[in-house]
Parts: structure tokens; C-alpha cells; sequence
């Protein structure tokens, strides 16, 4: 008896008899594109596993109420049986974070959609992203060189900072963040592509990203027919990518393409759960979870690099006052408003200088290049004041020095804020080109006093410098 007893201590249990067993749950009810479940112990955030006829299908819990609970699939929601059983497989998705990823596409749960084999690598690390304490956020106090001329001189974007790309459909914005991409000084570049058409997203990383921007960059994409809960997937994976590589130490420039289809998917699921509308539609967890996702973005600590986002906002009938837009605008560090006339004319980018602002530019440049800005802004803003006077014929030259001052500098403003899809100006060359266009007023204004110190009320203003200063942008361009 005693060898028997000690025969039986030495066998060694398997720790799977004594861990806690999954409790399998059955589906009652399919709505739309929600599921409901009975029979599961599962917390939000979880995901599961569906026995259709086709197969597995995977799902994840988006909300509960009592005993029942409420899933969303990841993939078309097809071929679901009543009663089919639900199993938990896991609490969340594991993600091979690391910098094999770059030059990949990838979609919201990081399975490569570009063609070019499985994901794998030995360095593959898993992260779990952190809130970063708001005082130990490094200031913006670094330029970031985005390789657009407009931006860089007359709307200066600083290492950290969150801005917004407003704009409606067509007017040029995804050229704008394929331009950024390829002039960037940014280490890394990550892009979020959500709810865009599917043709989009191939046109956009074979044409517009190219392989200069792509061998820097990682895609996700989660285009227009896929799930709420992939696309919703896809943005929170982009952000938490360019949170690893920001906690690595990199400068990242993020761009998601757009916030309005997350606020959308965001939509869907909350009415497909039940919870009630509020502004236009959207239920009250679409305007907390804008906030917390924007402010993932940013500089981080001592040690760490920074996050500088661009988020698209797609304004429906160029509405800026769309409840999204007012939102984002409010929650952002700037914003770049893109026109639908200036489009139209063919102008691109498409930039109205006007309408946008960068709330950092201040405190990243120097005191000559925000007088140089300012002046040019100005001229600007007069220009447009008194365009409809100067289209009719019924201003007459000598009337206001200021609109005589704007009238002779918006063709070269015209030129200058142009720009061609492939060409890159660096952030220097974009310094120069707004110092050309300060001394065609400086030189203006002195003409000016010597024709009213000569006596000469009427005539021609000074044709050398404005000259020089056509030809140093058209040296630019090419």
C-alpha cells in the first residue's frame, strides 16, 4: 500500500486539469450585424469564436445586458445558424509589434493584406500601450519638415503636435497625405486607412505612397466593406503602432485617413447595441472616444520620441460646422482647411491659408518667420475682402494702398502655395521662397515712397523684384 501511495504522488498532474474551464455560450438572435449570445462569462473587449456552417468565424463582445450578450463580427457576417455555439478563445489579439512591419500592409488585427507572406520575426514583441501623464509630456518646441511648402512657411507643424486635414471628398487630401509621407523628416510613417474605397487604398500605396515612402511606412487598412468593428479595429492599431515606435524613441508621423469613418463605425455599433442618438445621429461614446484617441497621439517623455498626427475629417457638403468637424477642431492643435473652389480652379494642394491655422506655429518658429507669415496672411485676407470689387472692375488702382500692396502680391502668393504631387520642398527652401515673397513687398512699399517723395502719385510699381522673385519659385518647382 505504502509503494502505491508513493507511486501516485510522483505522477505529475497537468496543469490544464486544474485551470479554470471555458464556459461555451449559444447564439439566439442576429440583428443586423449584431449577435446575441447566452451561456458566456466573457468581459467587453473579449473575443470569440462562431461555429457557422462555413467554419469558424471570429466576433468580439461590444456590450452586454444581464445574461445576454452582444457580439460583433470582425468579417462578413455570413452563413450563422440558430444556436451555433459560441466559444472564448482569447482576451485580446495578439499583435507582433516590431519593426519588421515596415513596408508592410496590414489590416485592424494585423494579418498582411499586401500579398507578400505571413508577418514573422524573431524580434516580434508584444505591447500593451499606456497613458502618458499629461506633465510628463515633452513641450513642442521642434519644427517637423513635412515637405509641403504652404505648410512649412505659412502654417508651421511642430514635432508632436495633433492637427486636422478638413476637407470634402475629391478635393485632393489623400495626394496631400501621399506628399507628406515621401517630404517628411520623420522617421517612421505610419497610415491608417479607414472606410476608404478599396480601389483607394491600392492607388494610394502603389501611385501616390510609392516605394521611396513605403520602404519608411506601415499601412493599415480597413477599407469601406468591411465591419464596423474592423474599421473601429484599424484605427486604434494605427495609433497603437506609432505609440510602440514613439516609446522606442522615433519621431512618427501618423496619418489617419479619416476620423469621420471612425466616428462612424464608432455609430453603428453603439445603435446596433442599443444605445440612444444624440447630435445628428451620433450617440454620446462617439464624442469620448474622439478625445481619447487623438490624445494618444503627442510627444512623450524624456526618453521618448514623438507622435506627430495628421487626422483627416471629411465634412459633408463642405459643412465645417458638421458635429465631427466641431468636435475634432476643438480637441486639435490646428487645423488645414481644404477649399473646393481652389480645387476646382486647379490649384493643389488645395490650401485655404485662410481657414486653417497651426496653434503651434508660435512656439516653433522664429520671431522673423512669423512677421514674414503674418504679412503674408494679411495680404491674403485683403485680397479676398476685396475680390468681388476687383473682378467687376470697380476698384480703381490708387484707391487703398493695401489692396493696391495685395493686388500686386497674389499672383506670386498663387504660384508660391503651389505645388506639384512629386516635388519636395525642404523646410529651408520653404523659408527662402516666403523671404522672396516678404522683399517683393518691402520693395514694393519703397517704391511707393519714393514715387510719393517724387511727386509721382501715378505709375507702375517696380518690376525687377517681383520678377526675381517668379523665377526663384519656378526654380523651386522644377
Amino acid at each position: 500500500m505504502g509503494n502505491l501511495l508513493s507511486r501516485l504522488k510522483s505522477i505529475n498532474i497537468q496543469d490544464s486539469f486544474a485551470s479554470k474551464p471555458q464556459v461555451s455560450g449559444t447564439l439566439t438572435r442576429v440583428a443586423g450585424l449584431t449577435m446575441e449570445a447566452k451561456g458566456l462569462k466573457v468581459a467587453v473587449g473579449d473575443r470569440c469564436r462562431i461555429d457557422t456552417k462555413d467554419g469558424p468565424m471570429d466576433a468580439e463582445v461590444v456590450g452586454f445586458n444581464n445574461d445576454l450578450i452582444y457580439l460583433m463580427p470582425t468579417d462578413e457576417l455570413k452563413s450563422v445558424t440558430p444556436n451555433a455555439s459560441v466559444h472564448p478563445i482569447s482576451s485580446r489579439a495578439d499583435f507582433p509589434y516590431g519593426s519588421h512591419l515596415l513596408g508592410r500592409v496590414i489590416d485592424g488585427l494585423g494579418n498582411p493584406l499586401d500579398g507578400l507572406g505571413p508577418i514573422t520575426s524573431k524580434t516580434a514583441t508584444c505591447y500593451v500601450p499606456s497613458r502618458i501623464n499629461p506633465m510628463s509630456r515633452r513641450p513642442v518646441k521642434q519644427p517637423l519638415d513635412v515637405g509641403i511648402r504652404a505648410i512649412n512657411s505659412l502654417l508651421t507643424v511642430g514635432q508632436g503636435q495633433r492637427m486636422g486635414l478638413f476637407a470634402g471628398s475629391g478635393v485632393g487630401k489623400s495626394v496631400l497625405l501621399g506628399m507628406m509621407t515621401r517630404g517628411t523628416t520623420a522617421d517612421i510613417v505610419v497610415v491608417g486607412l479607414v472606410g476608404e474605397r478599396g480601389r483607394e487604398v491600392k492607388e494610394f500605396i502603389e501611385e501616390i505612397l510609392g516605394e521611396e515612402g513605403r520602404a519608411r511606412s506601415i499601412v493599415v487598412a480597413a477599407p469601406a466593406d468591411t465591419s464596423p468593428l474592423m474599421r473601429l479595429k484599424a484605427c486604434e492599431t494605427t495609433l497603437s503602432l506609432a505609440e510602440y515606435f514613439r516609446d522606442q524613441g522615433y519621431n512618427v508621423l501618423l496619418l489617419v485617413d479619416s476620423l469621420t469613418r471612425y466616428a462612424m463605425a464608432q455609430r453603428e455599433i453603439a445603435l446596433a447595441i442599443g444605445e440612444p442618438p444624440a447630435t445628428k445621429g451620433y450617440p454620446p461614446s462617439v464624442f469620448a472616444k474622439l478625445p481619447a484617441l487623438v490624445e494618444r497621439a503627442g510627444n512623450g517623455g524624456p526618453d521618448q520620441g514623438s507622435i506627430t498626427a495628421f487626422f483627416t475629417v471629411l465634412v459633408e457638403g463642405d459643412d465645417l460646422q458638421d458635429p465631427i468637424a466641431d468636435s475634432a477642431r476643438a480637441i486639435l492643435d490646428g487645423h488645414i482647411v481644404l477649399s473646393r473652389e481652389l480645387a476646382d480652379s486647379g490649384h493643389y494642394p488645395a490650401i485655404d491659408v485662410e481657414k486653417s491655422v497651426s496653434r503651434v506655429m508660435p512656439a516653433v518658429v522664429s520671431d522673423e518667420h512669423m512677421t514674414m507669415a503674418r504679412t503674408i496672411r494679411q495680404c491674403m485676407a485683403q485680397y479676398t475682402q476685396s475680390k468681388e470689387l476687383i473682378s467687376i472692375g470697380a476698384y480703381v488702382r490708387g484707391s487703398d494702398p493695401k489692396i493696391d500692396q495685395a493686388i500686386m502680391i497674389h499672383p506670386h502668393i498663387d504660384a508660391f502655395t503651389q505645388q506639384k504631387m512629386k516635388e519636395i520642398v525642404p523646410f529651408a527652401k520653404s523659408l527662402e521662397g516666403l523671404k522672396d515673397l516678404s522683399m517683393i513687398l518691402i520693395r514694393d512699399a519703397q517704391d511707393r515712397v519714393a514715387r510719393m517723395q517724387g511727386g509721382q502719385m501715378q505709375g507702375q510699381p517696380q518690376q525687377g523684384a517681383p520678377k526675381a522673385a517668379s523665377i526663384s519659385f519656378n526654380r523651386q518647382s522644377q
